[in-house]
C-alpha cells in the first residue's frame, strides 16, 4: 500500500484546520496533514527550521491568503522562489473571490486557486476534490528525478 500524503494546511481558522484535516485523512486518498495558524509559521515548517527540524517538505500546501504576521501571497511567493520548494505545489484555498486574488496568486506561481465554500456540503465536496486531483490524477517528481 501506498504511503499516505503529506499535507501542509496553512489556515487560521480553527474550524477550516478541523474540517479540511478531517476531510483529508479520511478521504479516497487518505493524507497525514499538519497544520500552522500564520505565514511565518508555514516558513519555518517548510525550511525545516526550529521545532520543525524533523519535518518532511509536504507533498502539497493548502494555502489561505489572509494570514497574520506573513500573509499567503507573501508564503507563495517565498515559497515558489525557493530551490528546493518550488516544485512543491500550494494549492490556495480562500474564501476571497476577488479576480485581484486569483490572477496574483497564478503570478506569483500557484498550482491551484480554489475558493472556500460557504456551505459545509460544498466545502466538503472542494476538499474532497483537491484530494482526488493531486493525489489519484496529478503525479509528482521523484526526489531522484531532475
Amino acid at each position: 500500500m501506498k504511503n499516505p500524503s503529506r499535507v501542509l494546511l496553512v489556515d487560521d481558522n480553527p474550524a477550516d484546520i478541523d474540517l479540511t484535516s478531517d476531510v483529508l485523512a479520511h478521504g479516497d486518498y487518505p493524507s497525514l496533514v499538519c497544520s500552522v495558524a500564520d505565514g511565518e509559521e508555514a516558513i519555518a515548517y517548510l525550511q525545516r527550521a526550529g521545532q520543525y527540524a524533523d519535518k518532511l517538505v509536504p507533498d502539497l500546501v493548502l494555502l489561505d491568503l489572509n494570514l497574520p504576521r506573513k500573509d499567503g501571497r507573501a508564503v507563495l511567493a517565498e515559497v515558489k522562489g525557493h530551490p528546493r520548494l518550488r516544485t512543491t505545489p500550494v494549492v490556495i484555498f480562500s474564501t476571497s473571490q476577488a479576480s485581484q486574488d486569483i490572477a496574483k496568486s497564478y503570478e506569483l506561481g500557484a498550482n491551484s486557486y480554489v475558493c472556500k465554500p460557504g456551505n459545509l456540503h460544498d466545502y466538503i465536496a472542494a476538499v474532497d476534490s483537491i484530494g482526488e486531483f493531486w493525489f489519484g490524477c496529478a503525479r509528482f517528481p521523484h526526489p531522484e528525478e531532475p
